[in-house]
């Protein structure tokens, strides 16, 4: 899983258009684009990739994490 995160008043709109490159990469499997009403200004991308993650630059200012799925239900 690959997360990134953008504060800021256009974080959203920024990162839905971040989000529409991510179906033509290989390895796609999916992503949601999420926000918190208790957290104003902030909005993540929480994506899924069944190999590698690709060579995508997030955009400036963004934070972002990779994480391994260790366990499912």
């Amino acid at each position: 899983m690959w997360y990134v995160e953008l504060r800021g008043e256009e974080a959203e709109a920024t990162l839905r258009q971040w989000l529409e490159q991510l179906p033509g990469q290989a390895g796609f499997a999916g992503a949601e684009l999420l926000d918190s009403p208790a957290q104003p200004g902030l909005a993540l991308v929480a994506s899924h990739w069944s190999g590698p993650l690709p060579e995508l630059t997030p955009p400036a200012g963004a934070k972002h994490w990779t994480f391994r799925v260790l366990a499912q239900r």
